[in-house]
């Protein structure tokens, strides 16, 4: 009879009892998008409780604050919700491993400079430009004079190649031998002087040793 009793005891539960046992769950609401036009969830289980709290953030690589804000509803990015750090400029991305000088040119404009300031350096021995563009060139006079010490013809095809004016290419091959015949690189020296008028840009002097 006790058994019986149980039996009965278990089948007069209900779904009801069993929601009532179970700890009440906030409502949480999600509005994306302008004032005018929002799109809005609701979720609840009981209507007639209502907590609006904030979502809570992730521990893990989730930034620092969360990312959907109930205070901030107008908001219509996430750019707010991250942790930014601000020394006078801003850095969209690094550049690793690029070590090649802009110049703020384009690849083509960027070597026609080079070339030009190469030449020109070859065939007047010291120029005036500015420090970005003398340590920019520097290797690529160190680089004509070492296929010059060469002297082959696929080297003097080279020069050719870079240098703008054939006779300075042939006046190269001709004198560096024996001017920097027992030097290995360093053949260039820099000079700083005052900066340019008008923008202030450093400047510098370039010439060969």
């Amino acid at each position: 009879m006790a058994i019986c009793g149980s039996s009965t005891a278990v089948a007069t539960w209900s779904m009801s009892s069993i929601k009532s046992a179970l700890p009440p769950v906030p409502s949480l609401r999600l509005s994306i998008g302008s004032s005018q036009s929002r799109l809005s969830l609701r979720v609840s289980t009981n209507p007639r409780k209502h907590s609006p709290g904030n979502l809570q953030s992730f521990v893990g690589l989730a930034p620092l604050n969360s990312l959907l804000s109930l205070s901030s509803l107008d908001s219509s990015s996430f750019e707010h919700s991250f942790t930014t750090i601000d020394n006078g400029s801003r850095f969209f991305a690094m550049r690793h491993g690029r070590k090649v000088p802009k110049l703020n040119r384009p690849p083509d404009q960027r070597r026609a400079l080079l070339r030009g300031l190469t030449t020109q350096l070859l065939k007047h021995g010291r120029i005036k430009t500015t420090r970005a563009r003398a340590s920019a060139m520097r290797k690529y006079v160190d680089k004509m004079i070492t296929l010059a010490k060469d002297g082959s013809l696929h080297k003097r095809r080279q020069a050719l190649g870079f240098i703008y004016e054939k006779q300075i290419v042939h006046a190269l091959f001709a004198e560096v031998p024996e001017r920097y015949g027992d030097r290995n690189g360093g053949y260039t020296r820099i000079i700083r002087t005052l900066p340019r008028r008008g923008d202030n840009a450093p400047m510098a002097y370039i010439e060969l040793v």
